[in-house]
């Protein structure tokens, strides 16, 4: 597939505006009656000063949470490929005073970050969207430094799906499973 192919697929990857417009709608409700993020980041080993890349997130629920967590020793970016969700994690830096994140708008898998860049890349509910996981999970590991960690989860897929499309990829091995997510490590 030529490189014109591979930018169209890239971009089903997107949703579209009006779908993301109604899942933030979506997400302010389940937020105001159910605030579980703030429980769940607990869980991820997040300490202060880490780098902590929030890969598809949207619109910042998590980048916040991980900014707090890492403290101002440490460094958030909150990649999306769509304008929207920078946009929305603008407000939300402007809104509570954050100066530990960096949105960053991206085109297909390229993070733009540079080689070992993070201790923690968390791709939360949106793996199951990926369409080149092996390419995906290459540019993870990437940015990624060596002793670093992946945390990502199944999003709207079965968790044996999540697994095969990490062990095939030939980049990370599964340290640990929980119901909520599973933890990678880099292999070789």
């Amino acid at each position: 597939m030529g490189v014109q192919g591979r930018v169209k697929k890239r971009n089903k990857e997107r949703m579209p505006d009006l779908h993301f417009k109604v899942m933030i709608a979506m997400f302010h409700v389940i937020d105001f009656f159910y605030p579980y993020i703030k429980r769940r980041v607990q869980t991820f080993g997040l300490r202060e000063g880490m780098t902590v890349v929030d890969y598809g997130c949207g619109p910042g629920r998590y980048a916040v949470h991980f900014s707090k967590l890492v403290g101002d020793k440490g460094k958030v970016y909150a990649l999306d490929i769509h304008e929207l969700a920078i946009q929305g994690v603008k407000k939300r830096i402007q809104k509570q005073g954050l100066s530990n994140i960096e949105p960053i708008l991206i085109q297909g898998y390229d993070s733009t970050l540079s080689d070992d860049a993070a201790d923690v890349v968390c791709a939360i509910d949106m793996f199951f969207i990926i369409r080149e996981p092996t390419v995906f999970l290459g540019e993870l590991k990437r940015i990624t430094k060596k002793n670093g960690m992946l945390i990502i989860d199944d999003g709207h897929q079965p968790r044996r799906v999540t697994k095969e499309k990490i062990i095939q990829s030939g980049h990370w091995d599964i340290v640990n499973e929980t119901k909520d997510h599973l933890t990678c490590r880099q292999k070789g």
